[in-house]
């Protein structure tokens, strides 16, 4: 996605915990006062746990080998997903969806959420 300006996201890769660590979730989102956040929290096998904390739209894109699974802790968040008709998924806190790979789509809070995501350690957040 060369011709997408992702200046705004604040995107981590570097895995902040190791195993057996304590992951305080209410600890990270009270420190964090940006827009858009995303840190990777931990690896379990070949997989991330990534947490963002978001307020604003995120680019459409897609990643053509991995699914992603986003899991909302707190607010609303809206994934719209690019095909005929342009379904949006909408996940309320404790609610959680898979978006298959290859499929465009575009998470967009219009106000701060919390969030998790699972998925693979090798793939790229703003898409392929």
């Amino acid at each position: 996605m060369a011709d997408v300006d992702t200046s705004k996201y604040n995107i981590n890769l570097n895995i902040r915990h190791g195993h057996q660590e304590l992951i305080d979730i209410p600890e990270i989102v009270e420190a964090c006062k940006e827009k858009w956040w995303n840190q990777t929290l931990t690896q379990v096998n070949d997989s991330v746990v990534r947490i963002g904390i978001i307020e604003g739209e995120f680019h459409w894109h897609k990643h053509d080998n991995d699914d992603e699974f986003f899991y909302v802790v707190e607010g609303t968040l809206y994934i719209d997903i690019e095909e005929e008709g342009g379904p949006t998924i909408e996940l309320g806190p404790k609610q959680g969806v898979t978006i298959t790979k290859g499929m465009m789509h575009r998470p967009r809070a219009p106000k701060r959420v919390v969030m998790l995501m699972v998925e693979t350690a090798n793939i790229v957040p703003t898409g392929d």
